[in-house]
Order: C-alpha cells, then structure tokens, then sequence
C-alpha cells in the first residue's frame, strides 16, 4: 500500500472519503486536497494507469491494512474437517437434523466428512443415503471426494462453497 508523498504517478483516479468519484487529477493537486482534509491519500493498484486512489482518515488506512492480512490468514488455513456419522436406517427427522449440522458446517467454512456405518448388506441404501445428502447440500457445499464404500462405512468429504 502505497500513501501520499511515495506515489510517483503524474496523474491518479482520485475516489473521496465517502466513496463519491472526484475524477482524474495531477497528484500533486490530490496531495493538496488530502492535506486540506487531513486525511491520508492511499493508491490501491499500480496496475493501471492513472492508479486508483482513495482518500482515507489515518487510523482508517492501518485498520484496513490490518483487517486484509487477517483476512488473508484466514484464507490461507485449511479448512477442517468435522465428522458426522449416520446409519443406513436412519429416521426422516433424524436426517434433517444432520443435515442441518452439515449446513452449520459448512457455512462456517469448514469441510464434512459424512460417514455412514454400514452391515452386511446395506452398501447400496447407504450409497443411496450419501447421495441423497450430497444433492441436499449442494447449495453450500460440493463434494471433495466420491462416494467411498469400503467394508465397514460409505464416506464422502464436502468442502464448502
């Protein structure tokens, strides 16, 4: 983030403090106007030409800068990974109520891992069951993985959206 005097563009796309446009103008006659407000004057891209600029009170600039690097923090973490456990001859309401955990789950921006114990024949109703789940859950999440039956469980990991 550069401000005020370490801005060597000519001219800067100056935006207010409430977010009105004031238009292209030379950046000496920006720095004036930031002095006359006692405010900072903050270029957010050097990508472009003439560079946006934003005129932000002092405080404000450090708070946002603060706020963006845990932001990216908080992208940078792997999302984890909460089980859910269910059976093949689950009851309806008790169906709706993992999904809704799921949901919860999901929206709070970590993965699911919905795990189904199964017996002797039940593979394919808990295949059926997972799938079921994974169309429900669509809407905030999509699948990590496939549908996994092996001996003892059917699994499928949902990341969120």
């Amino acid at each position: 983030m550069i401000k005020n005097e370490k801005i060597k563009a000519s001219e800067v796309h100056v935006t207010g403090l409430h977010g009105e446009d004031l238009g292209v103008m030379p950046t000496k006659e920006a720095l004036l106007l930031a002095k006359q407000l006692k405010v900072d004057l903050i270029c957010t891209s050097l990508m472009s030409s003439p560079p946006p600029c934003k005129l932000i009170g002092a405080g404000q600039a450090k708070q946002e800068a603060l706020q963006e690097k845990q932001q990216a923090r908080k992208r940078e973490q792997a999302p984890k990974v909460k089980e859910l456990r269910l059976t093949p001859h689950i009851e309806d309401h008790d169906l709706e109520t993992k999904r809704q955990q799921a949901e919860r789950i999901l929206q709070g921006g970590d993965a699911v891992l919905l795990v189904v114990k199964i017996s002797g024949k039940e593979g394919a109703k808990a295949k059926e069951l997972l799938e079921t789940l994974t169309k429900d859950l669509s809407s905030h999440g999509r699948k990590h993985t496939g549908i996994q039956l092996s001996g003892k469980q059917a699994v499928v990991q949902m990341d969120p959206l």
